[in-house]
């Protein structure tokens, strides 16, 4: 087969910038190892950036996102007996949308399949090959069937740990991590939400977040411990662990339930020859922060321009810019992401004096404006660099 662009990986990074292509008349091919049932029923990221939102509105993806997909102008803190609303909308004029991940790939997935453009479901033995050329192949296994992909350019966005990234040279890669020593323990319940905005808890025993999928669907998470196991946490266990934590919460039928480990994780630079990296295939942020969809929609934005330039007017410039300008943002996410993480989780119940400093920075940001604004600020999305 050809193509301009082979795409690895139907996350949301793979699929929007495939249909990105598409309306920029350029031709992809989608490769995913994973059937099409799985990629849209697993419970991953639920939270959309301002610019994420306008950024699948402009791409005309946004009709069920604004029919289904619950606005929400703040959010709430709570540690200490006190509750903290933070005025998202009221600090500078943005909101953020709560529409599950699944969701949305679902409306992609929908609109690459109306444009008749490949998209192959459950191959195996992806390897990349002559990345370093203006020629490069993907080789992979198809309905029994051995193919080769060339194309000009391939993007990698196979998350973490798919073939993309494994074949970046070493010797031109710097790698960055760091593991937190906790983890999250989450479920999905048939309960109403206790509250129509998030709410973000720091308590002795850890922390705790009330968020929702819909109007009658709970998303919940309680820190654990990283080698936990999700049998050692029966419905009822995870129930009081939440009440205790958070105040009060609704019960109802535990319908998902896992341990998410946390980690930040930055692969630099995210392009070499023709290849390029996009979303969990170059960083991972904890989920504190909510920002690793949103990350992901922005490289691909960045990419989907670099690309346009490159295949209607010959112009790479955009292309070698790519990796500095999506890290750019990667590293403000990473360092929000941290901030946040650090400030509502116990790293040590045997370390008081960090638990105090942690409580000094709640206690100031209720009280300082500025402070409330910086996080509102990148809470709800910095702006796109143009």
């Amino acid at each position: 087969m050809r193509t301009q662009v082979g795409i690895i990986g139907a996350g949301p990074a793979g699929l929007l910038l495939a249909h990105l292509l598409h309306r920029a008349g350029i031709d992809s091919v989608v490769l995913e190892r994973q059937s099409r049932a799985h990629i849209e029923t697993r419970i991953r990221a639920g939270l959309l950036e301002q610019g994420s939102v306008d950024t699948l509105t402009e791409a005309g993806l946004g009709e069920r996102l604004h029919r289904e997909g619950l606005k929400h102008d703040g959010l709430e803190l709570r540690f200490a007996g006190r509750n903290q609303r933070i005025d998202l909308f009221g600090l500078t004029g943005k909101r953020v949308t709560i529409y599950g991940q699944q969701e949305a790939v679902k409306d992609m997935v929908a609109a690459r399949l109306e444009t008749g453009r490949p998209l192959h479901f459950e191959v195996s033995d992806v390897a990349l090959h002559d990345i370093a050329s203006k020629t490069p192949r993907i080789t992979f296994t198809h309905e029994g069937q051995a193919q080769e992909l060339r194309c000009d350019v391939i993007a990698g966005c196979d998350g973490s740990h798919g073939p993309a990234r494994a074949a970046m040279p070493p010797e031109v890669m710097r790698l960055y991590e760091r593991v937190y020593p906790f983890a999250w323990l989450g479920i999905l319940a048939e309960a109403k939400p206790i509250s129509h905005e998030l709410i973000y808890a720091r308590h002795e025993e850890g922390f705790a977040l009330a968020t929702m999928r819909s109007e009658r669907l709970s998303r919940l998470y309680v820190q654990c411990a990283p080698d936990d196991d999700v049998a050692n946490w029966p419905d009822s266990r995870i129930w009081e662990a939440l009440h205790t934590r958070l105040g009060r919460v609704n019960e109802g039928p535990v319908l998902q339930k896992g341990i998410t480990a946390m980690r930040s994780f930055v692969a630099e630079p995210m392009r070499h020859g023709r290849l390029f990296l996009a979303g969990d295939a170059a960083h991972i942020v904890p989920p504190t922060g909510a920002k690793g969809m949103n990350l992901a929609v922005a490289d691909v934005r960045v990419l989907a321009r670099a690309l346009t330039a490159f295949f209607r007017e010959g112009d790479e410039r955009l292309m070698d810019s790519y990796s500095a300008t999506c890290l750019s943002r990667v590293w403000k996410g990473q360092r929000f992401s941290w901030w946040m993480t650090a400030m509502l989780h116990r790293f040590s119940v045997a370390d008081p004096f960090e638990h105090r400093v942690r409580m000094a920075e709640l206690e100031y940001l209720c009280g300082s404006e500025a402070a409330r604004r910086s996080l509102a600020e990148q809470y709800v999305g910095l702006p796109f660099d143009e």
